[in-house]
């Protein structure tokens, strides 16, 4: 039995272990390439569409991976988590895949396509302030109620190691790469990526991108220890979460560094991707594309994968429509 316990206790094997078990229940989702935003970058950039699992959202392989690991007996009083949307959906489309209940704490403020979604797939919604506080406070009350297997969005070891699938097949699907960068709110994927590139690339270099309005990721980094901003702001909304201890110890001990972007910078770098990559994603996942941009030499000439992390976003108010 391999240990979950923490996230140094995870190994290349839970990573193996993990894909096995998701494989029937995901996709292998695809990597695009575009002739101009390379151009524009300098970079040969590799984008793994994660906006196409059928949840809209990277998070399904984590989601899976603890769903699918569960007992019965634990399964059957269901799952709970709380989250600003993406992990909510994919947790509430794995119960729903297995037959369980799934019961979510979601910040009111979460864009509506991220609560149909969650309906969409029977998770039950209880809604909070937009508050790390508020959220995990009615969390705690939600599941003393329900009593169902506490899914944590991000720090759950079973949760990273379903993360690191998605770096283990974007390996496979480009040969090798000079660098890696995904976005970092909680840290769940970046810390997959860790793990995965670490033990299987570790030559790569592994970077991080986060919304300058909501960078206590940078800012953890830089000081050597967890910074948690408690209600940050930016047009990112998967990425308002502070690192915790199992994902704080991938990024202090596996990234490289971590760059920020404006929300201007975001935006800009969300309608560049939808015009040349020709899909659809959100603007957490366009952060990282918008630092690439911004500190061109650290890629010029490099093979970068970047990891797109989902494309749940709200059509009647694409944000460059309100500048």
């Amino acid at each position: 039995m391999l240990d979950y316990s923490t996230g140094a206790a995870l190994t290349i094997e839970h990573v193996r272990e993990a894909h096995e078990r998701i494989r029937p229940h995901i996709r292998r989702t695809p990597v695009l390439t575009s002739d101009h935003l390379d151009a524009l970058t300098g970079a040969t950039l590799f984008f793994k569409c994660e906006n196409l699992q059928e949840p809209g959202a990277f998070k399904v392989r984590g989601a899976c991976n603890a769903v699918f690991g569960l007992d019965d007996g634990a399964a059957a009083k269901g799952v709970a988590t709380h989250s600003s949307g993406n992990h909510a959906s994919c947790l509430s489309y794995a119960a729903m895949l297995r037959g369980i209940p799934c019961n979510v704490v979601m910040p009111r403020t979460a864009p509506q396509a991220k609560k149909d979604t969650v309906r969409r797939y029977g998770g039950r919604i209880t809604e909070c302030d937009p508050s790390t506080s508020s959220r995990e406070e009615t969390f705690a009350r939600v599941q003393a109620e329900t009593g169902g297997d506490f899914v944590h969005p991000y720090n759950d070891p079973r949760v990273i190691a379903g993360q690191a699938t998605c770096s283990l097949e974007l390996l496979e699907q480009t040969g090798g790469l000079d660098a890696v960068i995904a976005p970092i709110g909680g840290g769940g994927m970046i810390s997959g990526t860790c793990l995965t590139v670490s033990n299987l690339a570790p030559e790569t270099a592994i970077y991080a991108a986060e919304p300058e309005q909501a960078d206590d990721a940078f800012r953890s980094f830089k000081a050597g220890h967890i910074i948690a901003d408690d209600a940050p702001e930016t047009i990112a909304d998967g990425l308002l979460v502070p690192l915790k201890d199992n994902t704080w110890y991938f990024v202090k001990t596996h990234v490289t560094d971590i760059f920020t972007a404006s929300e201007q910078e975001i935006i800009e770098a969300m309608k560049l991707t939808w015009k040349h990559l020709r899909v659809v994603m959100e603007p957490s996942s366009a952060v990282p594309l918008a630092t690439i941009l911004k500190h061109p030499g650290v890629f010029k000439g490099k093979r970068v994968g970047v990891i797109i992390t989902g494309g749940n976003v709200d059509l009647d108010k694409l944000p460059w429509l309100k500048w």
